[in-house]
């Protein structure tokens, strides 16, 4: 079985830069070990698999070891494919999915607009075991929601001097684990790390946003944010918060095109 394949560099207009995702257009689902292997075999943090159901798509997300719930910046991928290499027509390309009914639409200026569920985060009581010494800090406020851990700190430099234990930090109980703080250059930052799911640090995490933009449009008193994510690759967002959805902006470009032999 011959499977396409297309590889995206998402949340960047450069190539090498972003997050670079998998996307698999397929009529009809592979089994789940199937796509599990796939997924492994690429060694990217996400590769996403999608289905056309009735008037709109069917999407599916997995890391090299899990099946996840929610992945936007391979969701931004595969919106860029069906845009730019399938001929899709419309501006709005739906996705149904685990977290329900996702859309991204095509602006005139070519920025990918994610319209995803906000996940505005809680405080804790009873901070995990592995988390701050896994993030190598005394303390700092942390939240949680959905599935993240997100932790605040004081300063954009602080969250870039990090230099994580990930051994120790896998065993906090949850997805992966945020580190945001206010930005020099845009309004906040941030820092994603997901040993558990078999990504040390994810360069680029749109789902990471449902839960950041919350936070930082209730501290800044604001619903259009900017946003850098201070991975290695680096990417830039434009988010905005609209009551219980977050809209999540990038760009994306084509690296690879090709075929899977299954």
């Amino acid at each position: 079985m011959k499977i396409p394949i297309y590889q995206v560099d998402a949340f960047t207009n450069k190539r090498f830069k972003g997050n670079p995702a998998a996307v698999c257009p397929l009529q009809s689902w592979l089994t789940d070990e199937s796509m599990q292997q796939l997924a492994a075999e690429n060694n990217l943090s996400e590769t996403a698999f999608i289905v056309p159901e009735d008037n709109y798509y069917h999407i599916r997300w997995f890391t090299p070891n899990t099946e996840v719930d929610l992945c936007g910046h391979a969701t931004l991928a595969a919106a860029h494919i069906y845009f730019n290499e399938l001929d899709f027509l419309e501006n709005i390309i739906s996705f149904n999915s685990k977290s329900g009914m996702l859309t991204v639409e095509k602006g005139d200026d070519g920025w990918l607009t994610l319209n995803f569920p906000a996940n505005t985060p809680a405080p804790v009581e009873h901070v995990p075991a592995g988390l701050f010494d896994g993030l190598g800090i005394d303390t700092a406020p942390v939240y949680f929601k959905a599935f993240d851990y997100m932790v605040v700190l004081g300063s954009e430099q602080q969250v870039a001097n990090l230099n994580p234990d990930f051994k120790t930090l896998a065993l906090v109980p949850a997805r992966g684990v945020i580190v945001t703080a206010p930005g020099i250059e845009t309004d906040f930052v941030s820092r994603c790390f997901y040993p558990q799911c078999g990504i040390d640090e994810d360069p680029v995490t749109g789902s990471a946003h449902t839960i950041t933009v919350p936070y930082w449009a209730g501290i800044l008193h604001k619903q259009s944010l900017t946003a850098k994510q201070l991975s290695n690759r680096g990417g830039f967002l434009r988010c905005k918060l609209l009551e219980d959805r977050v809209m999540i902006s990038g760009q994306a470009i084509t690296y690879l095109q090709g075929t899977c032999n299954l």
